[in-house]
């Protein structure tokens, strides 16, 4: 498409989270941070949270790939549509535990508490990673929680950590979530990108991509893409990308403000932040103020 026109040798604003191009940007950088600290401290329950595109998925991929996760026995569970016991069979998978499809739900419950405690005698610590679990069933919750209390007299057996959108909050606020809500004892939410670390996450996954020479966004339309996407890198992604496409289609080896609008005007979920709204509505404001004044002054008024 538009690679060879600007010197890539891939598309750099590709939606698939990609550990490649991961920047280490401070929100990502700190939600890091606070999930290695709790599981070296052997935390029983860890949530992350934060709006759809903030980076969620490919924060769990680094945690899975971080340097010190070789001391963890990894379960993922991506699929958070599960029955209670859907899920059981699935977290005994991810342990190596086989040919359980027959056996009924004790008999799976009581397989996995075995293999927890011998993946704790060889010195290997249990990790599972739950996607997306604000959608989780509440048996299925209530399944996990009950995991979650699998314990020796000084440490958990298992370590979960709950990856979810804001809803997942808002569920777990609910009286009946109390038991599992109050053995979450670290928890991160993930934020939107200011504006230098948006220009800092474009420039820098345009030079992963190939891309050598001066910056591709002018200032003005570095801005805008800050403000339509607000700060959300899933749509800072999908505004460049059509950006790009649009300079293309006009032969222009630049970015610029106008692009970004007609990107964003394409996109349904790209818009101003609310910050900027604000900011729109003082400059309003003050306007307003001042020509009152003026009129004031000119009417002998003051």
């Amino acid at each position: 498409m538009y690679e060879t026109f600007f010197g890539l040798k891939e598309m750099p604003f590709a939606l698939t989270p990609n550990t490649q191009y991961y920047y280490g940007l401070p929100p990502h950088q700190e939600a890091l941070q606070v999930l290695q600290t709790a599981l070296e401290s052997g935390e029983g329950f860890i949530k992350v949270t934060g709006e759809v595109g903030t980076g969620k998925t490919l924060v769990l991929r680094m945690l899975m790939n971080a340097e010190w996760s070789w001391q963890f026995e990894i379960a993922y569970l991506p699929n958070p549509y599960l029955t209670a016991a859907e899920m059981r069979a699935a977290l005994a998978l991810e342990l190596g535990l086989k040919d359980l499809a027959s056996r009924d739900e004790l008999a799976v419950t009581d397989a996995v508490n075995r293999r927890l405690i011998e993946l704790h005698k060889e010195g290997r610590r249990v990790m599972v990673l739950v996607d997306e679990a604000q959608d989780l069933p509440d048996e299925t919750m209530e399944a996990i929680r009950l995991f979650g209390n699998l314990e020796t007299e000084s440490e958990k057996l298992i370590q979960i950590v709950l990856f979810g959108q804001p809803e997942l909050d808002q569920r777990l606020a609910q009286e009946h979530f109390r038991q599992l809500r109050q053995r979450i004892t670290f928890s991160y939410c993930l934020r939107p990108l200011t504006l230098p670390e948006t220009r800092a996450y474009v420039e820098y996954r345009l030079k992963i991509a190939g891309y050598q020479g001066y910056p591709l966004f002018t200032p003005s339309a570095m801005k805008r893409l800050w403000r339509s996407s607000r700060g959300i890198p899933r749509l800072i992604n999908v505004l460049a990308h059509k950006s790009l496409m649009l300079a293309y289609g006009r032969g222009s080896a630049k970015i610029k403000s106008s692009m970004v609008r007609i990107a964003a005007r394409d996109t349904p979920d790209a818009g101003p932040s609310p910050v900027a709204d604000m900011h729109l509505i003082i400059v309003v404001l003050l306007l307003l103020l001042l020509l009152t004044l003026c009129f004031c002054m000119e009417s002998g008024l003051i």
